[in-house]
């Protein structure tokens, strides 16, 4: 899998969580960014969705979308 998303937070405080893949979706990996840190994912084998909690600039290979929940 090739497929990576770039999270970059607009606020102190933003919640990225990784979902696993399966019959039963579960959390396996969270990270905590502040304001104007930058985090690359990669969706692999065991991740299979990524929940973004809070302000911030998501870049994937279909564009870029803002989160504005703050």
């Amino acid at each position: 899998m090739d497929d990576y998303v770039v999270v970059k937070a607009l606020e102190n405080g933003v919640n990225i969580i990784g979902l696993t893949r399966g019959p039963d979706t579960k959390f396996h990996h969270t990270e905590k960014l502040d304001k104007g840190e930058v985090y690359i994912a990669q969706f692999t084998e065991i991740t299979s969705a990524i929940k973004i909690n809070g302000a911030a600039e998501i870049y994937t290979k279909h564009g870029k979308v803002i989160s504005d929940a703050r």
